[in-house]
């Protein structure tokens, strides 16, 4: 089941023209886009899916729903490696 985790933004930057973020889930931060949050910044609350931010939420309301889903088992996805750990799959030469 794939659940919107939630995280802090501890960064905004443009990559290749699209608005994107650093999200702290507890120790492990990750890339997620804000296209569809434009107007998130730096400190703000969202809850992140499939690398979306689909949601902005307050602090309380993330803290209370990683607990829930540490609880759960649910944060599993957090620890799989980066696109870029596991090679972009071209052959070389």
């Amino acid at each position: 089941m794939c659940l919107a985790i939630p995280g802090k933004v501890v960064e905004v930057f443009d990559q290749q023209g699209m608005r994107m973020a650093k999200v702290q889930f507890g120790g492990i931060v990750r890339e997620a886009c804000l296209e569809y949050l434009p107007e998130t910044r730096v400190g703000d609350y969202v809850l992140v899916h499939v690398g979306f931010a689909i949601s902005r939420v307050d602090e309380e309301e993330a803290r209370r729903t990683y607990q829930l889903l540490e609880e759960l088992d649910q944060l599993t996805e957090l620890n799989a490696p980066l696109v870029d750990e596991i090679g972009d799959g071209r052959r070389k030469p």
